[in-house]
């Protein structure tokens, strides 16, 4: 098999370490693994296969002979530096918003629209959307083949991972604060995240919902390759360490029963069903961590509209929702165009 010299971008983040495990795990063909951050890291190592590998300062002239770069360092980082590296005959697999709703980007989600991957050619860039769009699409593809959706009204609750390593710090600092009864410091987040949930993730914008529900509007429709589709969504950050959970009502086109809708997913692709209410069996987040496969649960009929379903959705933020993704792109990537 042919082997790939693969950079990680933004190496020392929770995602660019989860990227990092999950090339060992699914024993992608590196050749060479490349380690990028910026030069406060520059000195340190991280594990690959029993090796330690040096972090290397993220430079212009960083990506000669790099064959694909995964990126995860911040939308301004890869901005600047992926068409830098694209330019130099990398392939950027890119989990920033940078790029996501860029029309000759393609946006990628391989269980749902693998065949676009194809369009990397005209910018060297692939986007992986944003984590919460990631697992709910995952979810609906096959039901959407089946009976296509109309409406979808979505409202989730996200682990502090979304907002990286200062996040998780946060909340775990606060709850022994709130045990000790010491005084709680609230820096990442608006308010205090421990024993609470905050409605706002990301900046408001002028319509009054956030760049995350946006994010989810937007990138639906691109990833469903259906503008037609009517999106509506409330994000929500709780105080959970990693697992996404989404709360997801589905209006249809035409009848899609709940037994018909579990059979549909039972068969689905990086899908797992897990929904026995008589027995307390959903999914959980604390399930779901650590997991590669996106769980569905509680489907159910929504008696207020003809034709609509309830479910509830959940799945690993940094694996699924960014890492496994971004991997998952590389590896059809290189099986069916490089």
């Amino acid at each position: 098999m042919k082997e790939y010299n693969v950079a990680v971008v933004g190496a020392t983040g929770a995602v660019g370490n989860e990227m990092i495990a999950t090339l060992e795990h699914r024993k992608f063909p590196v050749k060479k693994l490349t380690l990028l951050a910026s030069s406060r890291s520059v000195g340190k190592t991280l594990e690959y296969k029993g090796m330690d590998i040096d972090i290397e300062e993220l430079k212009e002239d960083s990506f000669k002979g790099i064959d694909i770069g995964l990126f995860s360092a911040g939308g301004s980082i890869s901005e600047k530096f992926a068409p830098i590296a694209a330019a130099s005959g990398c392939i950027v697999i890119d989990n920033t918003s940078a790029w996501r709703m860029d029309p000759d980007v393609p946006l990628v989600v391989p269980e749902v629209n693998e065949h676009a991957i194809k369009d990397y050619t005209k910018k060297g860039i692939i986007a992986n959307p944003n984590c919460s769009t990631i697992q709910m699409v995952v979810a609906l593809k096959p039901l959407h083949d089946a009976a296509k959706i109309k409406r979808i009204v979505v409202s989730t609750y996200q682990a502090v991972s979304g907002t990286g390593k200062k996040a998780i710090d946060e909340l775990e600092k606060q709850v022994l604060a709130i045990y000790n009864n010491k005084p709680l410091e609230t820096k990442v987040y608006a308010h205090q995240i421990a024993f609470n949930c905050l409605p706002h993730i990301d900046a408001f914008l002028e319509n009054d919902y956030t760049k995350e529900e946006m994010k989810m509007v937007n990138e639906t429709k691109k990833i469903l390759e259906d503008n037609n589709i009517q999106v509506t969504a409330t994000t929500v950050r709780v105080p959970v360490f990693y697992g996404h959970s989404e709360s997801v009502n589905v209006e249809f086109e035409k009848d899609l029963s709940p037994d018909a809708a579990r059979k549909i997913l039972k068969k689905a692709p990086g899908v797992k069903v897990v929904d026995n209410p008589s027995k307390k069996l959903y999914p959980l987040a604390i399930h779901a961590a650590g997991k590669d496969e996106t769980f569905v649960g509680r489907i159910r009929r929504d008696e207020s509209i003809p034709h609509g379903l309830n479910m509830w959705i959940v799945a690993d933020n940094i694996r699924k929702g960014a890492a496994l993704n971004a991997v998952q792109i590389a590896e059809v990537l290189i099986k069916k165009y490089l």
